[in-house]
């Protein structure tokens, strides 16, 4: 599960690693997080704003964001970058944030923030991420990408919890072999 909630988080960065698609910086240039460096990112809002001398983009109105086959929904994402507006340093998404993996796992919070540098995702205002039963929640989700670690932390009225069921091997082995993309049911 650890992995599979590293790439929730992924789709986190994808708004991030698309807007630093747009200027090259030499070898590996234009690879969002993630990596799959010929797939385009998709944003899709009612309304885009930039503010070149603060380095910020928003995206506020319905905004859906498409890479490699997740999804990120929100009412607004900004994305910061360096003074250049060559690199993304981080990116906010607020109102009804919703991730969906490509590997049909999904993440809600309130607000979703990720920072370039450290590799960082946190989730916050009652975060939950899950895939099928199994469900992790708490007030705040912190993951930390590159070193494949996450903590949940809960607040004063409700602790952390984590539900996960063992995995059905029966169904596993007769489940038809998949030969295209995953169709999620969320």
């Amino acid at each position: 599960m650890r992995r599979g909630l590293v790439a929730v988080v992924a789709l986190a960065a994808v708004v991030a690693g698309a807007m630093a698609q747009a200027q090259p910086r030499g070898p590996g240039a234009g690879v969002p997080p993630g990596g799959g460096g010929g797939q385009p990112l998709t944003v899709d809002s009612d309304k885009m704003e930039r503010f070149g001398k603060e380095s910020l983009v928003i995206f506020t109105g319905n905004v859906v964001a498409r890479y490699n086959n997740n999804v990120q929904y929100a009412d607004r994402t900004e994305v910061y970058f360096d003074e250049k507006e060559d690199r993304v340093l981080r990116t906010v998404s607020t109102g009804n944030v919703r991730i969906i993996t490509r590997d049909c796992r999904t993440g809600t919070a309130r607000r979703a923030e990720y920072y370039d540098l450290d590799q960082r995702v946190v989730l916050k205002g009652n975060a939950r991420i899950w895939q099928e039963d199994n469900v992790v929640s708490g007030e705040t989700i912190t993951i930390f990408i590159s070193q494949d670690r996450m903590i949940v932390e809960g607040d004063k009225q409700e602790r952390t919890k984590g539900i996960f069921y063992p995995r059905d091997e029966k169904k596993t082995a007769a489940a038809p072999a998949r030969t295209g993309p995953v169709q999620c049911a969320n």
